[in-house]
């Protein structure tokens, strides 16, 4: 074999090392998604088992918050049904909202806040909604490294030769959700 002939075969292992390379960056970026998008997903399960116990305990001081309980009771059978992941973040917004509603709701309620039962639940649902952000935040840049990496040059060629599909982002798509909660005693 000649010099042209090594050269060829030097240019094809190059290129054919590169496609692997690219291919498995991009299957390590989607996997990273995928367990981005578990990690939430366990979080936000966490949070709904937490809720019953919660919302039990809120009851029997809040009874005038009827609506709001069987909101929540309603979006938990929502988020246990739904399949994507905008699904699943709408029915979260909705769900933090609600819950925001009540823990503002509980401060007009002393005795509310001295039972040991609400206090724990409390602390787990804000424990919980902690690890929910941050389970966000790493589920977006790393969708955002897999999408980027999609997008560009020349590793676009080979995510599109094996149909690599971009991922959605968790976000807010509603304005109330973006809104502080108004609380009015005055009613």
């Amino acid at each position: 074999m000649g010099t042209i002939g090594w050269i060829i075969l030097a240019v094809v292992i190059a290129i054919v090392l590169y496609i692997i390379s690219t291919y498995n960056g991009l299957k390590t970026l989607q996997k990273r998604v995928e367990n981005g998008w578990s990690q939430i997903d366990v979080q936000l399960q966490r949070r709904f088992d937490l809720i019953p116990n919660f919302v039990e305990t809120v009851k029997g001081y809040m009874k005038h918050e009827a609506a709001t309980f069987e909101k929540i009771t309603q979006l938990r059978t929502s988020w246990a049904n739904s399949q994507t992941i905008s699904d699943k973040a709408e029915i979260d917004n909705q769900l933090s909202g609600a819950l925001k509603t009540i823990m503002a709701v509980s401060e007009n309620y002393p005795e509310l806040k001295a039972n040991q039962n609400f206090s724990e639940l409390s602390e787990e649902l804000r424990n919980t909604e902690n690890k929910i952000s941050f389970s966000r935040q790493f589920y977006n840049d790393t969708a955002t490294r897999y999408n980027t990496k999609l997008e560009l040059f020349p590793s676009n060629i080979i995510a599109s030769m094996f149909n690599f599909k971009a991922c959605d982002l968790f976000k807010v798509d509603n304005d109330e959700a973006r809104k502080n909660v108004k609380v009015d005693f005055g009613a």
